[in-house]
């Protein structure tokens, strides 16, 4: 089994989720309809209703509750782009232009809370208090992640458990949420739960560690997005915290002037070379390798069955993906 083996054994579910999607976001004012389609027309993994749709086999599978759960935390997933890419100034996302280019920040910014509020609205089918408790905290903790992202920009004196303490809410407590409500909603026992939790919060800390280092290593054609764009947008990743602590003083003199100075002094090309060849990629991927195997162990817990085996696939590409 491979990853569009996971893929298509889904494929049902998946279309329906896709389906339902469009059908959240649809609105009679016609600008506020294009901009919350134009993200869904780029496409994406959906990896947070895949995490959804296999946890859900490990209890008993409701297919519809399922969906709508999957949904809402798309939703959720889809309007912290819409905000992010303000946020970052970004003209693309998949290699399509944003919200935020394609109209304006006032319109990109309305978007996202537009889509926060069906997300809201939809998850308010199950009924399940400990499932909107569940969701609500996690909206909560993931803006507190944003806000330290804005506090950190161009900040070059950060912490490695500063960086792991924004990345955990900003990325892996949606994956991490996605397994545990799976698992929740189809009624699978406390402690499988607990692991599914567990697996999804190291996956999601693995996924963006080999995030930002293929911002700084991949292809620009296969990102979909300017190679760089986390330091040209004065966001400090891995990557960049070990090469200034690891490179001679005259390149860490190079990142901290670039840095202080919010990019006027230095070009990003050539910090970017000096991030390269300091050994914070390299850093960053074993890291991102510990993670990934944190994942694998917690799998081991569950019982044999081809959700288990799904899931430690999608870990492994996680990590060895080029996009």
């Amino acid at each position: 089994m491979n990853l569009q083996d996971i893929y298509q054994n889904l494929k049902k579910d998946l279309q329906r989720i896709e389906e339902k999607l469009q059908e959240s976001v649809k609105t009679n004012h016609a600008e506020l309809h294009d901009s919350a389609t134009h993200l869904l027309k780029a496409g994406g993994k959906r990896m947070r209703p895949v995490f959804v749709l296999l946890a859900g086999h490990m209890g008993t599978y409701d297919a519809d509750r399922l969906q709508q759960v999957a949904v809402a935390l798309e939703l959720i997933h889809m309007a912290t782009l819409v905000h992010d890419d303000v946020i970052d100034d970004a003209d693309l996302r998949r290699g399509k232009k944003t919200v935020k280019a394609e109209w304006d920040n006032r319109v990109a910014m309305y978007t996202g809370d537009y889509i926060f509020a069906r997300a809201l609205e939809g998850i308010t089918r199950i009924q399940n208090p400990e499932v909107q408790h569940i969701l609500s905290s996690a909206i909560m903790r993931m803006c507190q992640g944003e806000i330290t992202q804005i506090e950190d920009l161009y900040n070059p004196r950060q912490s490695l458990r500063r960086y792991l303490h924004r990345i955990k809410k900003k990325t892996a407590l949606l994956m991490a949420i996605s397994c545990r409500l799976g698992a929740l909603v189809s009624g699978a026992d406390p402690e499988m739960v607990r692991r599914l939790y567990a697996y999804g919060y190291y996956v999601g800390m693995a996924f963006q560690l080999t995030d930002d280092v293929l911002d700084i290593t991949g292809d620009e054609q296969v990102l979909g997005k300017p190679a760089g764009s986390d330091l040209r947008q004065g966001n400090v990743t891995l990557p960049v915290i070990y090469a200034i602590a690891h490179v001679s003083p005259s390149n860490r003199e190079k990142i901290l002037s670039h840095l202080e100075s919010e990019g006027k002094n230095g070009s990003a090309e050539e910090i970017l070379a000096v991030v390269r060849m300091s050994g914070g990629v390299e850093y960053t991927m074993e890291l991102s390798r510990r993670y990934l195997q944190k994942a694998i162990l917690s799998l081991e817990f569950l019982p044999s069955s081809h959700a288990r085996e799904s899931l430690r696939l999608i870990a492994e590409f996680i990590v060895r993906r080029s996009y």
